[in-house]
């Protein structure tokens, strides 16, 4: 079978959400730095998180309540609950906590390049744990990618406050870089319930540390902005990485996630009127070569897919090609429960809900 059209469609979908999940996440910091005025560290990561939960939460309901699905269809069906549950005990609980303990021994700037270690830890969990398939031109977009963050966030005189903070923080990435590859195992799921979920606890837990400590509440309009910031910025945004990982697996998402630096340095610049300085360019340069090149693999062998059941949106493509036994208007693309049948052929892919095989 020839290479079907729809895998490079796929790809395209796959990298347009991860770059737009990284253009709202990058775009939100200038914003949040805006907020910090006025509120703590803690209490802020709590509101934004919050935010994002809640507002996806109201709009899933609405969906609900237009399309006339039950609420409840969307975990009901799903196999991977325990993937989802521990993706947010993770990312949602134990990496906002050891971030918050390593800031308060490490300077802004020292933890801003410390944290570019989430996207390196991410693919080197998903190639070598994980077995997701990488290589060389995917690795050499990886480096390009995370120098370009490296030299954005480098400190003229760089402080780690003693090797327990960078610890902290570093412990920080790994749990966000396995909660990465965890979602990635639950991508063909709802991802409004997904990133709902996960601002919800994410939230609690931030709001619960600062409740503790005592921080002070800013006042109505400062929390307002923070919702819908996170709404933005890590509720919309964690949606549409969710998207991205269906298309593109984990190590891929992350690598094109990783530019959100330079959007938020390009944003704060746009934001506070300040010149671009030569290190922006640099960083620029870097992360447009690392895109590229990802942007230009081609990867295609024989492979087979084995018999699978699951739900998601889907047209009927080479990989969907079945019946149905409810009445269909047609639509495309339409969302249930199917199953696919043994299938051989070679075409270009990626690692994508249907090509998770071995190499």
């Amino acid at each position: 079978m020839g290479p079907p059209s729809e895998t490079d469609d796929s790809m395209r979908r796959g990298v347009l959400y991860a770059l737009i999940a990284a253009a709202l996440f990058g775009a939100s910091t200038p914003f949040a730095k805006l907020l910090l005025t006025q509120t703590p560290p803690v209490l802020l990561a709590g509101l934004l998180y919050a935010g994002s939960g809640l507002g996806l939460s109201l709009w899933w309901a609405l969906r609900g309540r237009i399309q006339g699905r039950p609420r409840n269809a969307a975990l009901r069906r799903w196999s991977g609950l325990p993937w989802l549950a521990g993706a947010i005990a993770m990312g949602g609980v134990l990496g906002p906590v050891l971030l918050m303990t390593g800031l308060r021994q490490v300077p802004a700037a020292s933890a801003s390049l410390l944290l570019n270690m989430e996207g390196v830890l991410t693919a080197l969990l998903a190639w070598f744990l994980f077995r997701e398939h990488f290589d060389r031109r995917i690795l050499a977009g990886m480096i390009a990618i995370v120098a370009g963050g490296v030299a954005l966030a480098w400190p003229r005189s760089l402080s780690l406050g003693g090797s327990g903070g960078a610890a902290w923080i570093a412990g920080a990435c790994a749990c966000w870089a396995m909660d990465n590859n965890l979602t990635r195992k639950v991508s063909v799921g709802d991802p409004v319930v997904i990133a709902a979920l996960k601002g919800l606890v994410a939230g609690g837990v931030n709001l619960a540390i600062a409740a503790e400590i005592g921080a002070p509440w800013p006042g109505a309009p400062q929390v307002a902005g923070a919702a819908l910031v996170g709404l933005m910025g890590y509720g919309i945004s964690l949606a549409l990485f969710v998207l991205a990982l269906r298309h593109l697996g984990a190590a891929r998402t992350g690598a094109y996630f990783s530019t959100a630096p330079f959007i938020g340095a390009a944003v704060s610049l746009l934001l506070f009127r300040q010149m671009p300085d030569a290190v922006f360019w640099i960083a620029a340069a870097l992360m447009g070569a690392g895109v590229w090149l990802h942007l230009t693999e081609k990867h295609a062998h024989p492979h087979i897919h084995g018999p699978m059941h699951h739900a998601h949106s889907h047209v009927h493509d080479a990989h969907h090609r079945h019946h149905h036994d409810f009445d269909w208007d047609g639509r495309e693309p339409h969302d249930h429960e199917h199953a696919h049948a043994p299938l051989t052929h070679s075409h270009a892919h990626y690692p994508d809900i249907h090509h998770r095989h071995e190499h």
